[in-house]
C-alpha cells in the first residue's frame, strides 16, 4: 500500500497568519480561523495536509518547529 507523505512547507510569511489564533487549536480550529481571517490559500492548505490525530495545538511552534521566536528578532538592544 502506498503511504503518501506530507507536503507541508511553511514559509516566515505563511506560519506568521497563524500567529493570532486561539491557541490552543485543533486542526479545524486552525482551518476554520485561517478561512475567517483571509489568510493565503497556501496556509489552509498547509493545515488540510497535516496528520491529524486529533491532538491540540499550543502554540504555532507545534505546527512548525522552525518558528522563530519574538526573540530571534532583536539582539541586545541594551546596547544602544
Amino acid at each position: 500500500m502506498y503511504n503518501k507523505q506530507s507536503n507541508v512547507y511553511w514559509t516566515l510569511e505563511l506560519a506568521s497568519k497563524l500567529e493570532d489564533a486561539p491557541w490552543p487549536a485543533t486542526k479545524d480550529e486552525l482551518i476554520d480561523y485561517a478561512q475567517r481571517s483571509g489568510a493565503p490559500l497556501e496556509v489552509i492548505e498547509n493545515l488540510q495536509e497535516m496528520e491529524d490525530e486529533g491532538e491540540t495545538y499550543e502554540c504555532i511552534e507545534d505546527i512548525w518547529p522552525d518558528y522563530p521566536s519574538k526573540e530571534d528578532f532583536f539582539f541586545n538592544e541594551e546596547e544602544y
